[in-house]
This record gives structure tokens, C-alpha cells and sequence, in this order.
């Protein structure tokens, strides 16, 4: 799973017969720090993500999966929405370690 932010929505008139009454969102892939990584790129919503949105995001067969179509033309879909993260710092990380 990645983080993203949802920068924008797809209105496809047509699309293929197994993308129909899919969600599509542009998603601007992000850092932790929400700093862009890469380019944007169109994912399946399957939580009811809207614009704006701190997101996580994953590609390939588990997008697939996460859309109950495998056979579906999908690179991405949107899995869930960040409301927190909350980060160990590094002094705590070294401690845990002794």
C-alpha cells in the first residue's frame, strides 16, 4: 500500500463494460510528508474517497482484487482514507531495539 491525495475525478460517457458503475479518481501519489511522488494517475474508488482526500492506494493484482474484478483494466484503486498516522521517532525506535 502507498499514500496519495485525490486531486481530481474521471467522467468517462464510455468505458469499458467492467469499469461501469466504477468510481475514477486522478491520485497524485504523496510521501508521508504529503510532498508529490511521481505523476498523477487514475484509480477505482472503493470507499467513497472525494477531493482533496489523504489516501491509500494500491496497484496491480491487489487493485484488482480490491474491486472484485480481476479481469478488469485496473492499475489502482483506492483502498482506504488516512485520517491519522502516527510515526515512533527515532529515539523511541533505538530504545525498543536494546
Amino acid at each position: 500500500m502507498k499514500t496519495a491525495i485525490i486531486i481530481g475525478t474521471i467522467v468517462a460517457t464510455r468505458k469499458d463494460d467492467r469499469l461501469v458503475g466504477k468510481k475514477l479518481m486522478l491520485i497524485q501519489p504523496v510521501n508521508l510528508d504529503k510532498e508529490p511522488i511521481g505523476e498523477p494517475f487514475v484509480g477505482v474508488d472503493t470507499v467513497g474517497a472525494g477531493n482533496g482526500e489523504f489516501v491509500l492506494f494500491c496497484t496491480g493484482t491487489a487493485a484488482r482484487k480490491a474491486c472484485n474484478a480481476p479481469d478488469a483494466p485496473i492499475d489502482g484503486a483506492i483502498i482506504g482514507i488516512i485520517d491519522q498516522i502516527n510515526l515512533a521517532s527515532k529515539l523511541e525506535l533505538e530504545k525498543g531495539s536494546e
